[in-house]
């Protein structure tokens, strides 16, 4: 059964119907600027209420209103590749995942810091301590 619905061609079909979708609901609410980045189309300029949270990969496609950094157009590639792998099953997985980022396993593989849901880890270097002489 597992072979049927992921990394299929049924999983691969999902993922074309999604991404047609998400290129019709992007070209129809977009009044920003269109690009491919990472294999994504990456619709800006949407309103807020035509996506989730700061972005949502539907598919392909990226729709956002000028979310589009490095690190995040990088997380949404990840969700693009469970996308390809889950097809249509990846929506009521991710759902069965749970709305919270800090748990849903997707968001985690996907990179929770890269998504913005974490701050990104600072390294903190110090300078070495100057050794006092000994006396005897």
């Amino acid at each position: 059964m597992r072979r049927l619905l992921f990394d299929s061609p049924l999983s691969r079909a999902g993922y074309l119907y999604a991404t047609a979708v998400g290129l019709v609901w992007g070209a129809v609410w977009s009044t920003g600027r269109i690009e491919r980045v990472n294999g994504l189309f990456v619709f800006r300029g949407l309103p807020a209420w035509a996506f989730g949270r700061g972005g949502a990969c539907v598919g392909g496609v990226y729709l956002t209103n000028q979310n589009v950094t490095a690190d995040v157009l990088e997380h949404e590639a990840v969700h693009k590749v469970q996308w390809q792998r889950y097809g249509m099953l990846f929506p009521v997985l991710y759902f069965i995942a749970g709305r919270d980022p800090l748990k849903n396993r997707f968001e985690i593989e996907a990179g929770l810091e890269k998504g913005g849901y974490l701050r990104p880890k600072r390294v903190v270097t110090r300078a070495p301590r100057a050794r006092r002489a000994s006396t005897p």
